[in-house]
């Protein structure tokens, strides 16, 4: 069976179910709890989730931050009615112009997102975007996938891309942040995911795949096993390890 496409009902859906049950984003969550631990935020702010599909990271946030107000963008309709549904502060946007004032932001946040906008630099646009609405001295919070093995070219109809940690660390830079935090993560489990995409490989002719992971039926001892392999590398990261290989990056950046 074909995995859904970014930008489709079925993508959200299922990206909704994951967010609620799989191991990794619990364990990417306890990854990013970490990084924004280590940023020291300020008691109130204002964070921007840029790209925030179902709006469950929004209320992930503002659950740990309970004096923070978070608002979120998306450029999918089917993402903004499911943000809209969960009673979140979103609007349909794109990354590449954001609808805020300069300086208005003490929070950015963008989940998976860069990987697939326009491959003719609309990463980099939306890294200059993000760093024009951030307030001096505000913080940054970027994951997106990891080149890993096999090694995946660039898909120009899906628009999709995979990143070296030097590209996205100079790309960063280049938007006028200072790198904080910058690793691949996700490196001993995502071994096992090499089997998947070699599947996937041979039974499609393009690079872009779509939304592989299956969620679970239910949590289990062995997906509570898995997140803790996860938080242990984000441990890891927030001592100063850069993992030599895994299957996305995490990056925390200061403007």
């Amino acid at each position: 069976m074909t995995a859904p496409r970014i930008f489709t009902p079925e993508y959200y859906e299922r990206m909704s179910r994951l967010e609620d049950l799989s191991w990794w984003n619990a364990g990417m969550r306890d990854v990013a709890a970490m990084l924004l631990q280590q940023a020291r935020l300020p008691r109130t702010g204002l964070m921007l989730d840029v790209g925030c599909g179902s709006g469950q990271t929004m209320a992930w946030f503002t659950q740990r931050y309970s004096s923070w107000r978070a608002i979120g963008l998306d450029v999918a309709w089917e993402a903004v009615a499911a943000a809209h549904r969960a009673q979140s502060c979103v609007c349909r946007a794109s990354a590449l112009a954001l609808p805020l004032p300069d300086h208005s932001v003490d929070l950015a946040m963008t989940l998976d997102v860069v990987q697939h906008l326009p491959l003719s630099g609309g990463d980099r646009q939306a890294l200059a975007e993000l760093r024009r609405v951030l307030k001096p001295g505000g913080y940054v919070l970027v994951r997106t996938n990891a080149q890993a093995f096999p090694r995946t070219g660039d898909d120009l109809v899906h628009s999709f891309h995979k990143y070296e940690p030097s590209e996205l660390r100079a790309k960063l830079q280049s938007a006028g942040f200072t790198v904080l935090r910058l690793s691949r993560v996700n490196a001993v489990l995502g071994l096992a995911e090499i089997p998947r995409e070699v599947r996937a490989r041979r039974s499609e002719s393009f690079e872009y795949h779509g939304l592989l992971a299956k969620p679970p039926s239910k949590r289990s001892r062995l997906s509570w096993l898995k997140r803790t392999c996860l938080r242990f590398e984000g441990r890891l990261v927030c001592s100063g390890w850069q993992l030599p290989f895994g299957r996305a990056i995490v990056a925390l950046g200061r403007g």
